[in-house]
């Protein structure tokens, strides 16, 4: 696994920035096309800004990209706390991107679990059944989860679905997302996750003993492909 240490987070996300545009090159030349998962959150908001000015949004073929999400509360897609409506209103709203190749993880009059159900078709439908993605984004909490996964729940578990939702008690809402099986089939996975907060389970999850219930971020594998972007302050 290849763990990069900055000292700035504009650097950080230029590098983040950098990486979506030449993988996106790769890809499109491979496959003529280039697939991803994207995760909410602050430091992803920061990195789709820099790829929405002309500098960066001038390199990528955005009729070219498809655009799943790795996780989502259930949330309308016009709720603040919307993973989407965030990577609209900092990215797509910006960029000449296909709407049609926008894959949002929410539908109105749809209950959760059926969605989930829907939304690995919607994969399957892009991916075949193979379900490797080019690329996703994946973030860290300071519990050590990723996407949806978070520690104790069942969806740790899961080895069949590649989607699933599922009522996180602890936020008293539901949630849905990608599961372990299907973030590990992707091709390059890049893992985002900084500041003092983080110091403990980024320890945890790169030094400590494999204890994916208590930090599942240690469920995805270190492989060729992987990287992992943080700062001092979390690596310590």
């Amino acid at each position: 696994m290849n763990i990069t240490v900055f000292d700035d987070l504009d650097n950080l996300y230029k590098k983040a920035a950098d990486m979506f545009v030449d993988l996106s090159k790769k890809s499109i030349q491979k496959n003529n096309r280039f697939v991803v998962a994207l995760s909410g959150g602050s430091s992803p908001k920061a990195i789709f800004n820099l790829l929405a000015t002309q500098e960066y949004a001038e390199k990528i073929e955005w009729n070219k990209v498809y655009f799943f999400w790795v996780d989502e509360r259930w949330v309308s897609l016009n709720d603040e706390k919307s993973n989407a409506k965030m990577t609209f209103e900092a990215l797509f709203d910006k960029v000449p991107v296909n709407k049609d190749q926008i894959f949002p993880m929410y539908k109105d009059g749809v209950e959760p679990e059926d969605y989930a159900k829907e939304y690995e078709q919607e994969i399957k439908n892009i991916l075949g059944n193979e379900g490797i993605f080019d690329f996703i984004l994946l973030g860290m909490g300071d519990d050590g989860h990723t996407a949806s996964l978070f520690p104790g729940e069942a969806v740790l578990d899961e080895k069949e679905k590649w989607v699933s939702a599922y009522y996180l008690k602890p936020q008293e809402m539901f949630r849905i997302t990608l599961t372990e099986p299907l973030i590990n089939k992707a091709e390059n996975i890049l893992v985002v996750a900084f500041g003092e907060s983080k110091k403990h389970a980024l320890n945890e999850v790169l030094n400590g003993e494999y204890n994916p219930k208590l930090y599942p971020l240690q469920l995805i594998n270190k492989k060729e492909g992987y990287q992992f972007f943080t700062d001092e302050k979390a690596r310590g």
